[in-house]
């Protein structure tokens, strides 16, 4: 018997977070691992009228691919993924991981190569969902790989993924936008301010956010979601932050990273694991050693750190900092090719925005 819940989700998806109308274009990005949920998310769009395109992802070819390539093959992006990202009107990236560290084998300075010469098609989609032309949505379809990425069995995983995106509660397309309301009035609060400035036993860090805008994230591009975001002023970050949780990126684990900030740019970092792959990747181009985000968690419903970023930086208690392309219609200026979202516990620490503390030990004071 299907699991009801995964009809929820592509309910939720279709009809809420994409918001298909009849006659737009969809691509669909996903694996057979996901098969259960890629059949009913066709059904659902094509009740909604749209045309619809799969783009099925073999699993194994990335490794393949990033092992193999040259550096032509490398730089290449075909022209039927360019048309996509360019005029389709709406793109649902299913990920349904079969090996979370398939990569971990491969030089990082190769899939720093390829990761640059996508620079321009990730920017064109970051562009396009920031003025309202392409709706886009991330979300995940548990797996046996992802469940014991985070130590848990399938069942256990499956109720922690459908609990997290509100799908056991009876209406979860009301219970997210109630969840946007709440977001909605930190927002309030935090866009007229310049400076934030966060002090704790992992942060000593400082930047400006003097005319940029704070976003919320309710279950339209990410689900499940609940974080509220900006990007900093680029030139304005500085001091230091360790991120005690690890930082996955391209299936590879880099454990311990902490930064140094001068004048916005990453001048200094290090890790017990990974420090290769952390400076690799930081040198893949100029905006790369900048913030391209920072990020506040308002997930309380998220129980624990699962190595999943999609969900780990929503957990209520930590922060997240990008480093990478910003969002321009946030004001964001900083263009890289990467966008690397890293997790700060801030369940000992106070932040304030202009000198005045909104949120202390991992929760909102305001």
């Amino acid at each position: 018997m299907a699991d009801p819940r995964v009809e929820r989700l592509a309910q939720v998806l279709v009809r809420y977070s994409l918001d298909l109308q009849p006659g737009e274009e969809l691509a669909v990005k996903t694996n057979p691992y996901a098969d259960e949920l890629n059949l009913v998310v066709l059904r659902e769009a094509l009740l909604a009228g749209a045309h619809v395109f799969f783009l099925n992802r073999q699993p194994g070819a990335s490794e393949m691919f990033h092992r193999y390539a040259n550096d032509a093959q490398l730089g290449y992006i075909s022209p039927p993924e360019k048309y996509i990202h360019e005029k389709y009107r709406a793109i649902l990236d299913i990920e349904a991981e079969y090996n979370t560290r398939e990569l971990s084998g491969v030089d990082p300075g190769r899939i720093a190569m390829a990761r640059k010469a996508r620079s321009g098609l990730f920017n064109t989609m970051i562009r396009r969902i920031g003025n309202g032309d392409l709706k886009w949505c991330l979300t995940v379809f548990p797996t046996q790989a992802n469940a014991q990425e985070a130590d848990m069995s399938l069942a256990d995983y499956q109720d922690f993924v459908y609990t997290a995106g509100m799908l056991d509660l009876p209406d979860p397309v009301a219970a997210w936008k109630e969840e946007d309301a709440r977001q909605q009035r930190l927002i309030a609060w935090l866009n007229d301010k310049e400076r934030i400035v966060m002090k704790g036993k992992n942060v000593d860090l400082q930047f400006s956010i003097k005319g940029r805008i704070f976003a919320g994230a309710s279950g339209k591009e990410n689900f499940p979601d609940g974080e509220i975001y900006t990007s900093p002023v680029d030139d304005s970050a500085q001091g230091w932050v360790r991120f005690e949780y690890p930082a996955i990126y391209l299936g590879r684990e880099v454990i311990d990273v902490e930064l140094w900030f001068a004048n916005g740019k990453v001048i200094k970092e290090s890790a017990s694991k990974g420090g290769d792959f952390l400076s690799g990747i930081l040198d893949t181009d100029p905006g790369a050693r900048y913030l391209g985000e920072f990020g506040i968690g308002t997930n309380y419903a998220i129980p624990r750190f699962t190595k999943n970023m999609l969900f780990d930086e929503k957990l209520g208690g930590t922060i997240h900092l990008a480093v990478g392309a910003a969002m321009p219609e946030l004001g964001g200026k900083n263009e890289s090719g990467i966008h690397w979202d890293l997790l700060c516990d801030m369940t000992d620490s106070e932040m304030t925005a202009d000198g005045e503390v909104f949120y202390k030990d991992g929760k909102f004071t305001i």
